[in-house]
């Protein structure tokens, strides 16, 4: 690329990080006030208070940033390209000998260094921020879940739970329970005082409610000490499926190094691992989406002006944009229910689209 040409590159990408940047920030600041506002509604249940609601959206606006790249790629990228293409300046790169090749390249240029970004954010500062913001939003209930390195722990009244060993939503033939492994259980009273340890080797959870497997109770009484021993034995609590399932494995909220350890561990155990595959896919196709289909969208920046106006490819391009994103979506979870491999959910819908706007819709705008 000659001197000129890396000059209009240089243009080129600017207009479209502004672009980007601006989609960015309206988005973002408008489902971050949604959020908030959602989140208000709880504020003064329990112990959940204002400081509480702001701080768990800022939380988790790194999973919010990522979660939004794309659409805001695909905006930003026609945004930027239009305004050149409206105000006649694509046209005039054109005639300098700028390919449409390298103007589709140099407008990706930035994008790719926000995706990069966000990969980094997704394998590092989202899942942390995530799991804080969530650990915030126990305040609103009774119990207290909290998931740390010495395991997860969890509250319900005087009653303490940690769960040191692995602590996992198990799936198996259409069934779903918990798992907790390593399980003991401190009961204390209105004093503060320890009254009983209990050391279950498993702590299952199905329709039925908590079983306890191989329990060793050591009861402490005001002279003595009384320890029993059970194989199994019911445990009555409010604690439920759904409450620590919150707190355990969230797929979407995993790194891939996470997610990989757990879909080992699930196949080991010939267990159902398609929801874990599906989030760890997810980040390896993240970059695939943004590059491809803000390629696809190429066209409706390139189009004539005398088709309909800036407005009208503007509108169209980001709803075939979006479309690419829901198509691809709605893939992931007929793969889910069909079990075929996600892989082909990811990758096709974005190709479709790029055929799509590079054959037959490039001839008509």
């Amino acid at each position: 690329m000659n001197r000129i040409s890396r000059r209009l590159a240089a243009y080129l990408g600017r207009s479209v990080l502004l672009a980007t940047l601006a989609t960015w920030t309206v988005l973002l600041g408008f489902t971050s006030l949604i959020d908030f506002f959602n989140e208000v509604r709880d504020v003064g249940k329990e112990s959940y208070s204002l400081s509480h609601a702001v701080l768990y959206v800022l939380l988790t606006m790194p999973t919010r940033m990522y979660e939004l790249f794309p659409t805001v790629a695909v905006i930003g990228s026609l945004l930027g390209l239009g305004g050149l293409a409206a105000r006649s300046e694509l046209t005039a790169m054109r005639a300098v000998g700028v390919s449409r090749l390298q103007v589709g390249l140099a407008s990706l240029l930035p994008l790719l260094g926000l995706t990069l970004l966000m990969v980094l954010n997704i394998e590092t500062t989202g899942p942390a921020g995530q799991q804080r913001a969530e650990e915030l939003a126990n305040a609103k209930n009774k119990h207290m879940i909290v998931a740390r390195g010495s395991g997860l722990w969890a509250r319900e009244g005087d009653l303490f739970l940690n769960a040191r060993g692995n602590s996992r939503p198990r799936v198996q033939d259409g069934r779903s329970w918990v798992e907790l492994e390593d399980v003991r259980l401190y009961q204390f009273d209105d004093k503060g005082q320890l009254q009983s340890l209990a050391h279950a080797r498993r702590a299952e959870h199905s329709a039925d409610g908590w079983i306890l497997r191989e329990v060793e109770r050591t009861h402490f009484l005001p002279r003595a000490v009384r320890v029993e021993k059970i194989a199994s034995e019911r445990w009555k609590t409010e604690l439920d499926q759904a409450t620590l399932a919150a707190q355990l494995a969230r797929p979407r909220y995993l790194s891939s190094a996470e997610l990989r350890s757990n879909i080992d561990y699930l196949k080991r155990n010939r267990l159902d691992a398609l929801k874990f595959e599906s989030a760890y896919w997810w980040h390896w196709f993240y970059p695939y989406n943004v590059v491809v289909l803000c390629l696809a969208v190429l066209p409706f920046a390139f189009g004539s002006l005398r088709s309909g106006g800036f407005g009208k490819r503007l509108f169209l391009g980001i709803l075939v944009g979006i479309g690419g994103l829901l198509l691809q979506k709605m893939c992931v979870d007929l793969a889910d229910v069909y079990r075929f491999d996600v892989r082909l959910a990811y990758l096709l819908p974005p190709l479709a689209i790029w055929a799509l706007c590079w054959g037959w819709l490039a001839k008509r705008i």
